[in-house]
């Protein structure tokens, strides 16, 4: 491919993903969210468990009056598990499962802020050289020195693990 197609690939990726992101804080990185899935930000409340569910699922809240299933990011991830503090949230989450939203709650360990994602600082998701799935990242968004990762929160979690979780 030569540098122009490159420059135009990257360009088209960059259009496609620019906008509004909800940037929070994960194990001493920065990852984004599209605005738009965001319906709210709580701080960490009382978890009721869940037996039987995968380690990442901590269980549900009630948040006025309906039961929204809460996931640790971290542990998703396979990054060590940490105390809530007072600046851990639950970012509350739209995902798709089969044509069908699902309210779901993600822990993280701060929230930041909203980025205005422009265009020409957004990369595509780097080839690591091994086979490895990233289908859960978007993009990279460079700003200045830091560079955030960029979820598509619908891919997070497997569909398998979305339909489990919206049957909670």
């Amino acid at each position: 491919m030569c540098a122009k197609d490159a420059s135009q690939q990257v360009s088209a990726i960059g259009q496609e993903l620019a906008g509004k992101y909800l940037t929070f804080g994960l194990a001493d990185e920065e990852y984004g969210l599209e605005i738009l899935r965001v319906r709210e930000i709580i701080g960490m409340m009382n978890v009721t468990p869940i037996p039987r569910t995968p380690d990442f699922v901590l269980g549900v809240i009630n948040l006025r009056g309906k039961v929204i299933p809460v996931v640790d990011l971290r542990l998703k991830f396979a990054l060590q598990y940490k105390e809530p503090d007072d600046r851990t949230c639950v970012i509350v989450v739209e995902v798709m499962s089969e044509d069908q939203p699902i309210m779901m709650g993600i822990v993280v360990d701060m929230v930041n802020e909203v980025a205005d994602v422009r265009a020409e600082n957004v990369e595509p998701t780097p080839s690591f050289g091994v086979v490895l799935d990233t289908s859960f990242i978007l993009g990279m968004a460079k700003f200045g020195e830091k560079v955030i990762t960029l979820l598509a929160i619908d891919k997070v979690l497997t569909s398998t693990e979305i339909r489990a979780i919206g049957s909670i």
